[in-house]
């Protein structure tokens, strides 16, 4: 969420300090910083506002409120100052707000006329540019402006494009979308609707707007517009996220349903818009329609001085408590029945994080700053540490494969076939989920073959420790691939030395594990690799008896120069006296594809070199 500071001292009587104080101020009690952008004369804070507090902290209002108790600054009087009774008062009979589905737990439209459609004020094209937001007219900028201001997004229709009912009220309902029904939204996309997404419909039962999403065109504002209808609602946020994800249209105002919104909150950002775009664009307020069948209940929380200072490994005070409510705005009493150590707040509307003595304990240990916990070292375990088996099990498979040349892989575990079918399918290809390792290590070990010689192993070996579902259950298992050469160990001799280890270890107690003696190896130093395809050329000669197989390598590499990648004697054996050497060399470029008539041309310069050591090339 950016926050401009600008915007945030609209809050404040008294001068707020630099953005760099604020962002560490924020930092160290309750959200992290991304970053400080200087735009003009203001600073914007890129807040990263965590999941828990997505309801009322995605707004201004939410993070000066924060500010307000971290730095014991007193806000102004509450923004939202407008009576929110007026909205029940105002009732309108050139309004009806109907809902056909539980997942919108309140839907609130007010009605204008008269309004004139035009340029927005200075101020507010300026606020909004801070949160990279072009200005469009004063209409649609006073609703964006309540959205980033308190958090509740709102809607604003053109009321003669809406129709009307035969009472000749604009009606606006809240459904899902059948099937077959779409929608152009107000960057001109077509979108397919699909069931169980949530549309507001007028009269006609035309889709004026995907709920919590995005508003159509159907009754979009234009020069002409002179009267209006303001919608503020409450969506279900797990819907809205749903909707969103399956359209591909994630927006600033389903962020915020996303997170769960107090349908409390509808009412203040429909006064607070009525009466922004009254004063900047003129008209009179009809009236407004409010449908909320099921108020929200507002539970209130108890916490005692040594359920605090338990968790939090404090020594507070009960007024230091009280301090820390009284800073947050909590509303709070403490119970001569339960002693004056029980706090019991009512939380405001917004906090709906507010629910258990836990909670409370949060927002203290937040404000009073957990940098001032003092430290306390850990009391000693009473138990003997006991190692986790199945961990151990597979350390010891780990450990002695890894020691033998073995190579750990990570395959899918999607497959073809299967005993159990994904709901939530990656892709339509392989549905199940995998019965067995061997089919993604076979398909590994045939990759891995293919480059070999870049990799600079004599013999493809892997391993997997994972997760199978078969015969009903849920197991993990190891499995191997190794690549079939004569003269070397199989898959079946290395899986048959690794049973008789885990056969021998498996009783020896807890604290056993398997470590193979191996030497370290030697420091290596990380090297990219590179996109383009390798070429591999071999080249043999006969030497005399004696002859340093290293230095003819190192006169090799020599001669190959920087596109060779890799060199390595791969053959070698005596003869009436003289000794065959072959080597392979890997070519390969960081820059492009290699063609064969460039290696070719380095391979002719390679056999000059080695003539002059009397060396027959083969």
């Amino acid at each position: 969420m950016k926050i401009s500071r600008n915007w945030l001292q609209t809050f404040f009587e008294t001068p707020l300090p630099d953005a760099v104080v604020l962002a560490d101020a924020l930092t160290f009690h309750i959200f992290e910083i991304d970053g400080i952008e200087e735009k003009g004369n203001d600073s914007v804070l890129d807040v990263k506002v965590t999941a828990n507090r997505g309801h009322d902290c995605l707004s201004h209002y939410g993070v000066a409120k924060e500010l307000s108790a971290i730095l014991k600054l007193p806000l102004k009087e509450y923004p939202h100052t407008l009576a929110i009774s007026t909205i029940g008062e105002m009732k309108t009979d050139a309004l009806r707000v109907a809902s056909e589905t539980p997942l919108c737990r309140r839907h609130i439209n007010g009605l204008i006329r008269g309004v004139k459609v035009g340029p927005s004020p200075e101020w507010l094209v300026e606020r909004l540019a801070a949160m990279g937001q072009r200005s469009i007219n004063n209409i649609v900028d006073a609703t964006n402006f309540v959205m980033f201001n308190i958090g509740q997004p709102t809607h604003v229709f053109d009321a003669a494009k809406l129709g009307t009912d035969e009472n000749s009220a604009h009606v606006a309902t809240v459904r899902e979308a059948r099937t077959g029904e779409s929608i152009t939204t107000l960057d001109g996309k077509d979108l397919a609707l699909s069931p169980g997404m949530l549309i507001i419909v007028d009269a006609a039962d035309r889709p004026l707007d995907i709920a919590g999403v995005k508003g159509g065109k159907q009754a979009e504002l234009d020069a002409n517009t002179t009267d209006i209808v303001i919608e503020a609602a409450n969506f279900d946020g797990v819907s809205v996220r749903k909707t969103a994800a399956a359209l591909k249209l994630r927006t600033d105002a389903s962020a915020r349903f996303e997170q769960g919104l107090s349908p409390e909150l509808a009412a203040y950002g429909m006064r607070a818009v009525a009466e922004l775009i009254r004063e900047i664009a003129g008209g009179e307020i009809v009236g407004f329609a409010d449908l909320y069948p099921q108020p929200q209940k507002i539970e209130p929380v108890s916490v005692t001085l040594a359920q605090t200072n338990a968790v939090l490994g404090t020594n507070l005070a009960a007024a230091d408590i009280a301090d820390v409510f009284t800073r947050l705005g909590l509303i709070y009493q403490t119970s001569e029945e339960k002693g004056s150590d029980t706090f019991t707040v009512t939380p405001p509307f917004e906090r709906l994080d507010l629910v258990i003595p836990e909670d409370l304990i949060e927002e203290v240990g937040c404000i009073v700053g957990y940098d001032t916990v003092p430290e306390v070292e850990l009391p000693e375990g009473q138990t003997q540490a006991v190692a986790n088996e199945a961990c151990a099990w597979a350390e010891r498979i780990r450990a002695h494969l890894t020691a033998q040349g073995f190579s750990e892989v990570f395959t899918s575990v999607f497959a073809d076939t299967g005993e159990r079918l994904v709901a939530n399918k990656v892709d339509g290809v392989r549905p199940y989920l995998r019965t067995n390792l061997s089919d993604g290590l076979a398909d590994a070990l045939e990759r891995n073959i293919r480059i070999k010689d870049l990799l600079g192993v004599e013999q493809v070996k892997l391993f997997e420790i994972g997760t199978v579902w078969r015969n009903g259950n849920e197991e993990i298992i190891y499995d191997l691939a190794v690549e079939k050469l004569k003269k070397h160990k199989t898959a079946e001799d290395y899986k048959q030395e690794l049973d008789e280890i885990l056969h021998h270890t498996q009783n020896l107690g807890s604290d056993t594990s398997y470590a193979p003696s191996y030497n370290t190896p030697p420091e290596v130093q990380y090297r990219p690799f590179s996109k383009y395809p390798f070429i591999v050329r071999d080249i043999a000669m006969w030497t005399p008896t004696g002859t340093d197989a290293d230095a003819v390598l190192a006169d090799v590499r020599a001669q190959a120069g920087e596109l060779c990648v890799r060199a390595a004697l791969f053959d070698r054996f005596e003869k009436e006296g003289r000794v065959s050497l072959a080597f392979r060399l890997v070519f390969q470029s960081f820059e492009k594809t290699l063609t064969d008539d460039e290696v070719n041309d380095i391979m002719e310069r390679i056999p000059a070199s080695l003539a002059a050591r009397s060396f027959e090339i083969r």
